[in-house]
């Protein structure tokens, strides 16, 4: 997630897809076949790597003569994205295999970007395993199957319990509703004037996990009913009293000092900050994150702090007034595609199938975090017993959400995080981006294509 031009963005992306590998060269998969396979790999992000790199070995040791190059780029998700989009656009430098976020698929699946796996699927054993639900994060509207869940997460609140048995505040939290988070902020900020009370990201810089780790959680929480999109009439909601009280209280937060301040929040690396500094030195009171966020701290972990399980906490995000279900949280995950172009099909799903075995996801399950989407994985000991927060966000499945699976989606998204970013900047009111996204929206979808809320 970087702040960037789009020239610049455009050039380094163009850049990068030179280092991608193409489609190999026989058809079906013949010996001496590769499978090219790109993933994003970073300093904090490495289970991906080590998964692929098992899978690999597993995959080659079953298969003389193949070989899988594993490609890694070094990159934020969003520019991740970015150099995969043009990658993808041309069989000379399409991947045969790739990481792929949930909600790209729908956009990918209707820009031909991905092969059809819904007869490989239908024949392959271990299918039955997965989770209804998580299934349908690689389908397309024609209700195939495209793409293989690697897993899938929930957003909760993560507080210090150090900073807010400071301030006073009984544990276990469990705010009721938006007042009460801003009640326990200003306890917070009154008892320790150094520390952040409650931050929630926003902005263009943190990308997607601004909408998905803030403003959806308000946003799904306001009782509007209609959240982004209305399922019912298949357009996107405009004019909504919810949007604007959600920018509101982003507004709020951040005029009150209770988040970090804009010019960090702006900062694509301020999650950085979040998890390896001010949780551990109890400068932060609390942040809404993933369900992933304990492999940041645990052993070989990239911000390894063994005292995470005693010192921090977990709660719901509320709802705007209390109303049911009384919590809100939201669900994404990525997944593994084979490119619609790749001249080896059957070894790419194989070396998918590879991947997400039961053995393997078990162990990027347990290592990263993710909430199971295979029903032996979710049932597995281990996996019960992989940090003390596993039940607390695997709860949170039953009040979450998911993003719209449409291909314009990820264009509404940016004007959502645009919105976020121009309030807490004080560019504009609550109001005032409220109606710069209706309008944004209406320029990406059609009048035709939206609803009044």
């Amino acid at each position: 997630m970087r702040i960037r031009t789009a020239i610049t963005s455009i050039a380094a992306a163009a850049a990068a897809v030179l280092v991608l590998g193409g489609c190999s060269a026989d058809p079906g998969g013949s010996e001496g076949d590769t499978v090219t396979v790109v993933y994003v790999k970073t300093n904090a992000f490495t289970a991906m790597d080590t998964l692929m790199k098992t899978a690999k070995k597993e995959f080659e040791a079953s298969h003389d003569g193949i070989t899988v190059d594993l490609e890694p780029i070094t990159a934020s998700d969003d520019d991740y994205k970015t150099r995969l989009q043009l990658s993808l656009a041309s069989p000379d430098t399409a991947p045969d295999v790739f990481y792929e976020d949930s909600f790209s698929v729908r956009s990918d699946i209707e820009a031909g970007y991905l092969l059809d796996l819904d007869d490989k699927v239908g024949a392959w054993k271990d299918w039955e395993q997965f989770d209804e639900n998580a299934r349908t994060a690689g389908e397309g509207a024609d209700g195939k199957v495209y793409a293989l869940p690697l897993g899938t997460d929930t957003r909760v609140i993560w507080y210090n319990k150090d900073v807010l048995s400071k301030a006073g505040i009984a544990l276990p939290w469990q705010p009721e509703s938006w007042d009460d988070i801003l009640a326990a902020a200003a306890q917070i900020k009154k008892s320790q004037p150094d520390a952040v009370p409650f931050n929630m990201y926003a902005g263009t810089g943190t990308g997607e996990g601004t909408v998905m780790q803030s403003f959806y959680e308000l946003l799904y929480g306001t009782g509007d009913g209609t959240g982004l999109y209305d399922d019912e009439s298949g357009k996107w909601v405009v004019g909504s009293q919810g949007f604007v009280d959600s920018l509101t209280f982003l507004q709020t937060l951040y005029d009150e000092g209770y988040a970090v301040s804009p010019d960090k929040a702006l900062d694509p690396n301020v999650w950085q900050s979040v998890f390896g500094d001010m949780f551990p030195k109890a400068t932060l009171g609390a942040t809404v994150e993933g369900s992933y966020t304990p492999s940041f701290w645990a052993e070989g972990g990239d911000f390894a702090w063994p005292e995470y399980a005693d010192k921090m906490g977990v709660a719901l995000f509320p709802t705007q007034d209390g109303q049911e279900p009384g919590g809100v949280s939201m669900s994404g995950g990525w997944t593994l595609a084979a490119s619609a172009q790749t001249d080896v099909p059957d070894l790419a799903f194989e070396f998918m199938t590879t991947v997400v075995n039961e053995k393997n996801a078990l162990w990027y399950a347990v290592n990263n975090s993710q909430i199971a989407v295979r029903k032996d994985v979710a049932a597995d000991p281990e996996y019960l017993e992989a940090n003390p927060f596993v039940k607390a966000v695997t709860d949170a499945v039953s009040v979450t959400h998911f993003r719209p699976a449409n291909s314009d989606y990820p264009q509404i998204s940016v004007a959502a995080q645009e919105a976020t970013e121009a309030v807490i900047t004080g560019q504009q009111s609550p109001a005032e981006a409220a109606a710069a996204y209706d309008d944004a929206v209406r320029k990406i979808a059609g009048d035709d294509g939206v609803v009044t809320g």
